[in-house]
């Protein structure tokens, strides 16, 4: 089968995406690619994000999984409770999103890509980001996010800049599973 997923080595992924007009945001063609980038992200198991060029559209959009937002002690009751009914958050879109603040401290962190499969690496990412965008109704909305989510924005706007996260790694390994991956990191770099 075929993977929806664009991989590296695509142009689409090289290029700086281009704004979406407001005005086409209700567009069947702005919501079916909504669509299609949301029905991809969750056939991904280990996915918590993707951007519309990831689906061969360079547009500035990207999704976050609303698994992405369940802090640890949720997952951790989710996981451990399974015939409690929990709520996982809804994916949240992002429409011509502006990077408005970062903080000044930085942690290196264990990422990976949907368009990149197979590798994991360790990239200097911002502890802080604050987004500013457009909802998939096209309202305006900003978003303060740390760790993960904050790591999460900024993965994702490089993605509309043409950028990798390969292109910032500080550290990579070949591998199959994110857990071997890091584990790897650590004992050959002394994490």
């Amino acid at each position: 089968m075929k993977d929806p997923i664009v991989q590296a080595g695509a142009l689409v992924l090289r290029q700086k995406a281009k704004p979406v007009a407001k005005k086409d945001i209700a567009s069947p063609t702005i919501q079916k690619i909504i669509a299609h980038m949301k029905k991809a992200l969750s056939c991904e198991d280990f996915g918590v994000a993707i951007a519309a060029p990831q689906i061969g559209e360079p547009l500035r959009m990207f999704v976050i999984a609303g698994k992405a937002f369940l802090t640890d002690e949720d997952k951790k009751a989710f996981e451990e409770d399974k015939h409690t009914k929990r709520e996982v958050p809804p994916d949240l879109v992002f429409i011509n999103p502006e990077l408005t603040r970062l903080s000044r401290k930085q942690k290196e962190m264990s990422e990976g890509c949907l368009s990149v499969r197979g590798k994991y690496g360790t990239v200097m990412r911002r502890e802080k980001a604050t987004v500013k965008a457009l909802n998939e109704t096209g309202k305006p909305f900003v978003y303060h996010g740390s760790g993960l989510i904050a790591h999460i924005f900024q993965h994702e706007y490089d993605h509309l800049d043409g950028i990798l996260y390969t292109d910032k790694a500080v550290k990579l390994e070949e591998d199959q599973d994110l857990k071997s991956a890091r584990k790897k990191l650590k004992e050959k770099h002394h994490v």
